[in-house]
């Protein structure tokens, strides 16, 4: 051989701080009692059953109010007390909302952060194996050159055991 090649591997550093820590979950984010709190909250009150059933309230709420049954007779058009208490269920909603928005954002970012620590491990996993693609490469020629001037000196020795040609 014409060079030594260094073939040792050495592990990129995340992917051992990755296996202690493994992955980055939402439940695992030490968020304190208020921000566990708005998170279930977000987590059930921002989804389409949720939307269903305000809605239901709204249209059957207004359908009884028209058709003057039970208690909903005292709110006629425009439905003035259904508005208040529409009004009162956003002006609760929406900081509950916004400050569960903002810890799963948090979270969010953890785990993007974890996935481009990932994603950079990888593509060093792949240097290192395009490295020793190009090792082998060489090596490989270096074999067949080696074949080739052997091929001549067997041919007039004697030796009867073919040698396939280098590719």
């Amino acid at each position: 051989m014409t060079e030594q090649h260094n073939t040792s591997h050495k592990q990129h550093p995340w992917i051992e701080e990755r296996a202690k820590s493994g992955p980055h979950l939402t439940h695992r984010v030490h968020t304190g009692l208020n921000g566990r709190i708005a998170i279930f909250i977000t987590r059930k009150f921002g989804n389409m059953w949720t939307f269903y059933i305000l809605a239901l309230w709204m249209f059957g709420w207004m359908g009884l109010s028209t058709a003057g049954i039970w208690l909903f007779k005292r709110d006629p058009y425009p439905f003035n007390f259904l508005l208040f208490l529409s009004n009162l269920v956003q002006l609760f909603a929406l900081p509950i909302l916004a400050v569960g928005q903002q810890v799963l954002s948090k979270s969010s970012d953890k785990q993007a952060e974890q996935t481009y620590r990932d994603a950079e491990a990888i593509l060093h996993l792949q240097d290192e194996m395009s490295r020793l693609v190009k090792i082998n490469k060489t090596l490989t020629e270096e074999i067949h050159m080696m074949l080739k001037e052997r091929q001549p000196a067997q041919a007039t020795g004697g030796n009867s055991a073919a040698i396939p040609p280098a590719n």
